[in-house]
C-alpha cells in the first residue's frame, strides 16, 4: 500500500521528497525508523538535540531557526515529517520522536 504524503508548504513538491516514499511499506510490519535504516543507502542515524513543538510540529536545534515541517504522512500509528534540509522525524503515539538526516 502506498502511503499518502500530504504537503503543508505550497511550495513543496513530490521531488523535494526524492526516494524518501520508497522507503516506507505498509505491509511490511517492522517500524518506519527500521524501514529506512534498511532501505536508505546510509541507514537511519539519530541526530539529537531536537526539540519538537507539539502543536506544530516544529523542529528547533539550539540557536538555530525552527524549521515547520513541509510534508507529513501517516503509516500504521506513527507519523513521519519532512523538514527543509533533508530532516525526516518520526513521531509515536506518545509524543516521543526521533530525527535523522535522509538526503
Amino acid at each position: 500500500m502506498t502511503m499518502v504524503w500530504e504537503f503543508l508548504d505550497p511550495r513543496m513538491t513530490e521531488d523535494a521528497l526524492g526516494f524518501i516514499p520508497e522507503f516506507f511499506n505498509d505491509e511490511d510490519p517492522r517500524c518506519a525508523r527500521d524501514q529506512i535504516d534498511s532501505a536508505y543507502v546510509s541507514g537511519w542515524h539519530s541526530f539529537k538535540g531536537f526539540e519538537m513543538d507539539s502543536k506544530t510540529r516544529a523542529l528547533k536545534y539550539p540557536e538555530d531557526p525552527a524549521l515547520p515541517p513541509l510534508a507529513r504522512s501517516m503509516m500504521r500509528d506513527e507519523l513521519i515529517l519532512f523538514y527543509d534540509c533533508a530532516w525526516v522525524a518520526i513521531v509515536q503515539k506518545d509524543g516521543t520522536f526521533d530525527v535523522a538526516r535522509i538526503d
